[in-house]
């Protein structure tokens, strides 16, 4: 089975879908995709133009990240990175929708400062998109999920608060850390027990 993933080094959901690849076992061709690029084949991957994109040689594109993640984890047999069902798997998904808005509203600040001219930014936009990421971190420091995932590695939503983590670290010099004591505590150990983690990081 031949499968190709079109992201970019910096992208937290390219990341978290490495990291679910590498969990389920699934191996992987990373090609780059230039989201700015209206030449870009990822507009015909995807139509709306965002990475990641699953390409497979025996069927449609899969976008976007929480997708993959349920194909890969499907791919493995079921149960690796996501619960099959009940109440836990409704915790790993609604945790994996906090850390997908908070990469969301991280990323909406950094294009905002890289797209637009100075004198056109918005900082009232800016400051709700950084409400969005201080009012996610401040429910996740108060109750960090708990280590072990589905299978004893970690599961969709870990991988993603890791992922989110990670970037906030990349794009924002890391200042989320001195307000988030558990949250620095909970990534240490994640990155312990996760290599995939550290081997996926953007140079």
């Amino acid at each position: 089975m031949s499968l190709q993933l079109r992201s970019s080094p910096p992208s937290p959901f390219g990341r978290k879908v490495k990291i679910a690849a590498i969990l389920c076992g699934v191996h992987l061709d990373i090609v780059w995709a230039d989201t700015t690029d209206p030449q870009d084949a990822l507009r015909t991957q995807n139509p709306l133009g965002k990475i990641p994109v699953l390409l497979r040689e025996d069927g449609a594109p899969i976008y976007d990240s929480p997708v993959i993640l349920e194909y890969l984890d499907a791919c493995a047999g079921g149960g690796v990175i996501l619960p099959a069902g009940g109440e836990r798997r409704i915790e790993v998904l609604t945790l994996q929708a906090l850390t997908d808005g908070i990469m969301d509203a991280a990323l909406l600040q950094v294009y905002e400062a890289r797209m637009r001219p100075e004198a056109e930014r918005s900082d009232r936009w800016l400051d709700i998109q950084a409400g969005k990421v201080a009012r996610g971190l401040a429910a996740l420091e108060a109750a960090p999920p708990p280590h072990g995932g589905v299978s004893g590695a970690a599961d969709a939503g870990e991988i993603g608060l890791a992922c989110a983590l990670g970037y906030l670290d990349l794009r924002f010099s890391g200042a989320w850390r001195p307000d988030h004591p558990a949250l620095v505590a909970w990534l240490d150990g994640f990155a312990a027990r996760v290599p995939a983690f550290e081997a996926t990081r953007a140079p």
